[in-house]
């Protein structure tokens, strides 16, 4: 991969180390021989190494570059549907026609689920939280789908993608229909992905319900932007977890649980508390004074990003998203909305917020958009999972199908001394 050397001095003695360059991004300096030498790195957070060598997906976070296999996001979000972006990521190359509609009939025909595991949710109260139910019925999978878990068959590997692909949408509303009292609504095979979620979300039994073919769409690029994101914490959990042999149903789930976690999988949801408890546009000088205070704990939340220090490319196809739903919906004037607006507005043009970069990012509109569509709050990190599913997976798949040591992170130990236990 590289001729270049580090060389690194530690006590006196010389440590020479590779240097890889990939396609894309800094070259990387391969420490594996420090502990050989007696010593190894601190890095809390894995911030500043590099865990694993992927081909799926690549972020330039000072460029605002979020590539899938190649391809730019807002290309795939324009173009793309999220059934033929899971084939991308899943195999390295777009579909064919041919390939494509195999892929989605394949789809199509696993979104039903074992009828047992229905029973798995009147075992929750009905006020669990959407998340805590989609932890346990994922990992429950395996108890249902066993026969197809052999991690080293391509095959079994392949089909097990299919099912979490084409079941997770159908488990997700599951969990919402449960929270409200309404009987499950199984699959159709005539709809779309999106509409059909919608359709499995939305409607009942007693009248026909017909997707919003706009909101459909909508759906369909908030999973696209959400596919996969790079070695972020969920995905660097489920190849963790995949990386002692474990079960794919159970890494995914191991990834559910990680992206629980409110400084991950929550950020949308807090752009809809922030909007709701800033209450009304009299309100925002107030609380943009608060965000510029470093003394005041209050922060605007949808505003900015921990990995893109320019913009956010997902937020731009959102923006566009975002106008065309609430255009579509009637929603342009009601109180919460006109607040997002204002909000947007002072982002995007006040020097304080132009100068740190503040600008809104992916977060920022997609929970405006699930909000509008009538997806409850508490449902959002489960749309979340629900789209970032075939990320963890095709990470997990590129892992298992090639070489790979189970993870064992060091520490740096400052406890104590080793000490004699005392007598009596």
């Amino acid at each position: 991969m590289t001729d270049k050397t580090a060389t690194l001095s530690v006590n006196g003695k010389t440590i020479e180390l590779p240097v890889y360059s990939g396609t894309e991004g800094p070259d990387v300096i391969d420490v594996r021989g420090l502990v050989a030498e007696g010593v190894f790195t601190y890095d809390p957070g894995f911030v500043s190494t590099a865990s694993c060598e992927s081909k799926i997906t690549y972020i330039d976070g000072g460029k605002g570059i979020l590539l899938h296999r190649g391809y730019p996001i807002e290309q795939l979000a324009e173009k793309s549907t999220y059934l033929e972006t899971c084939y991308l990521l899943l195999h390295g190359e777009l579909p064919t026609p041919e390939q494509y509609t195999e892929f989605e009939n394949t789809i199509k025909n696993h979104t039903m689920v074992h009828e047992q595991l229905l029973k798995f949710y009147t075992g929750f109260r009905r006020d669990a939280h959407p998340m805590a139910i989609m932890v346990g019925v994922v990992g429950a999978l395996s108890a249902f789908y066993h026969d197809h878990i052999d991690i080293s068959n391509p095959e079994d590997r392949e089909i097990t993608a299919h099912r979490l692909i084409a079941k997770i949408p159908t488990m997700a509303a599951m969990c919402y229909k449960y929270s409200v009292g309404q009987p499950f609504m199984y699959p159709r095979k005539d709809l779309d992905y999106a509409s059909n979620f919608l359709y499995m979300m939305f409607g009942t039994p007693t009248e026909e319900y017909k997707p919003n073919p706009i909101l459909a769409r909508a759906m369909d690029k908030i999973f696209i932007l959400h596919a996969d994101h790079e070695q972020n914490a969920s995905t660097s959990t489920v190849r963790l977890a995949g990386s002692s042999g474990a079960n794919p149903f159970a890494c995914i789930a191991s990834g559910i649980a990680a992206l629980w976690g409110p400084a991950h999988g929550g950020a949308n949801e807090a752009v809809l508390n922030m909007l709701n408890e800033i209450g009304s546009e009299d309100r925002i000088p107030e609380f943009i004074k608060r965000a510029k205070d470093k003394n005041d704990p209050f922060r605007l939340m949808g505003f900015g990003h921990r990995v893109y220090k320019n913009f956010d490319p997902r937020a731009k196809v959102m923006k566009q998203t975002c106008d065309e739903v609430l255009s579509e919906l009637g929603l342009e004037d009601s109180p919460l909305f006109r607040i997002a607006r204002k909000l947007e507005q002072i982002a995007l043009e006040d020097p304080y917020f132009v100068e740190k970069k503040l600008y809104p990012n992916v977060d920022f509109y997609s929970g405006i958009i699930l909000q509008a569509i009538g997806i409850p709050v508490s449902m959002f990190t489960v749309i979340f999972a629900l789209a970032r599913t075939i990320g963890w997976y095709s990470h997990w798949n590129e892992m298992i199908s090639g070489s790979y040591r189970i993870g064992r992170p060091r520490q740096l130990y400052t406890g104590e001394h080793k000490r004699d236990y005392p007598k009596a």
